[in-house]
């Protein structure tokens, strides 16, 4: 739903601009409008996870995705449209602060790098799912602005389409347990119990008592419990929290997911071009996924993050040098040879492919490992809505930058981003390949 809901959004941009008769800045906000609903459910999520538990607070998101899915097909209006995506935007932004929190508190810890990568892989399918869905919307019709069945434009069903996989999430959230250490937290020690022993076995009795002893005196986390009083500054590792999320957005990858097809169309590819090249990227950003899954809990979370982060850097710089020298037509759309086309293509899925395999889906397991169990909810909730609004932010000043300064600027700033990733990597952030949970102090 995560991937879903965050893709869908690719193959309507013109559609939506023709359909509303937006300009730049309001084409860039009906897209960038769900990163603020997400900001606000990152936020707000922690509380509710921490009071109702995960599980009932992940059935709320899997409403809202419903809602906003028939919501933004009906949309008459820009102002409705943006109303419809808040909604989902708050889904998306429960969804990233649950998946990451509950897989990484059900999880053995000789496994939970790789369970924890299993959320990204999930987003990046559904990344996948949402392509390709518009892509053959698209063919049918001929054109996502064209009518398509009983009289409805084919980007509506675009988003349609997206209550399938919304009604599958909420139906199996009916049969997954709560989270153990939330339940040992409620003084539900039998239940926690049960639960354990399903996903660890014998070593459920001890870790039950590590659990209440990382939990001593828990209460409701508070805004006050991230600040270190006696020092008299924030906890450091809510700073690397932060920085993560706003790196892995500021690389600029989700320009390539949410203006995709916008993208390319400025680089010389037709509709239908633009709209397989979207495919064959997300194609590679789920194969790239399994190699994380992989390596992962073999060679840790730093090594992935550096290696990725060199990658990203060197395939943005392609980019952002073939952009610059690349001429226009007499309307002002970008001109690339066959030769630099080609070549684009290959250094843009260079970077996806690096982005799978590293950034993606660290960034997400190391946000569930390295805060301690008394603040994690809370200090995963102000790291995603960082996260969120870096995300809006370089959404929506996307369309602004192409037209008035050209892909080659954009995507020089998005180096700049992977470079100065790499070298905090390897400056601050922490490897908790191997620990649990219970000993993040």
């Amino acid at each position: 739903m995560f991937g879903f809901d965050s893709g869908v959004i690719n193959g309507t941009v013109d559609a939506l601009r023709g359909s509303f008769g937006s300009s730049d800045f309001g084409t860039g906000f009906s897209v960038a409008s769900m990163l603020l609903g997400c900001a606000v459910g990152a936020y707000v999520i922690g509380i509710f996870a921490d009071r109702l538990g995960r599980k009932p607070s992940m059935m709320i998101a899997a409403l809202m995705f419903l809602l906003s899915a028939w919501g933004s097909g009906v949309a008459d209006t820009s102002f409705e449209f943006v109303i419809y995506r808040l909604i989902g935007g708050f889904a998306v932004g429960a969804a990233s602060v649950l998946a990451p929190a509950y897989i990484s508190e059900v999880s053995p810890k000789e496994y939970r790098g790789r369970f924890a990568s299993l959320q990204q892989l999930a987003i990046v399918l559904g990344i996948f799912a949402a392509f390709l869905s518009n892509f053959l919307i698209a063919e049918i019709f001929g054109s996502a602005a064209n009518v398509g069945w009983l009289g409805y434009e084919a980007w509506r069903w675009m988003y349609w389409m997206e209550a399938i996989p919304a009604s599958l999430f909420f139906l199996l959230c009916l049969f997954i347990p709560e989270s153990p250490r939330f339940l040992v937290a409620k003084n539900k020690e039998s239940t926690a119990k049960l639960v354990l022993q399903k996903s660890m076995g014998n070593y459920a009795e001890t870790l039950i008592v590590e659990i209440k002893q990382s939990l001593s005196n828990y209460r409701t986390p508070k805004l006050k419990d991230l600040y270190e009083a006696n020092k008299g500054r924030i906890y450091p590792m809510l700073w690397v929290g932060i920085a993560l999320s706003v790196f892995q957005q500021f690389v600029g990858i989700n320009v390539v997911f949410y203006y995709g097809s916008v993208l390319w169309q400025a680089a010389g590819f037709s509709e239908s071009d633009a709209l397989l090249v979207n495919v064959i990227s997300g194609t590679i950003n789920v194969l790239s996924t399994f190699v994380a899954i992989a390596l992962i809990d073999k060679i840790g979370r730093k090594p992935l993050l550096f290696f990725g982060g060199i990658g990203m850097t060197i395939s943005l710089l392609g980019l952002s040098v073939i952009f610059a020298m690349a001429g226009t037509d007499a309307s002002g759309k970008l001109v690339l040879s066959s030769e630099n086309g080609t070549l684009a293509l290959i250094l843009a899925n260079t970077f996806v492919f690096s982005f799978g395999a590293s950034w993606g889906p660290v960034v997400w397991v190391l946000l569930g490992e390295i805060f301690n169990n008394r603040m994690r909810a809370m200090a995963l909730s102000i790291s995603a809505a960082a996260q969120w609004l870096a995300n809006f932010a370089i959404t929506l000043s996307f369309p602004v930058m192409l037209s008035k300064f050209g892909l080659g600027p954009a995507y020089a700033f998005y180096t700049l981003s992977a470079a100065l990733a790499v070298i905090f990597v390897l400056r601050w952030v922490p490897e908790p390949r191997g620990a649990s949970l219970e000993s993040v102090q």
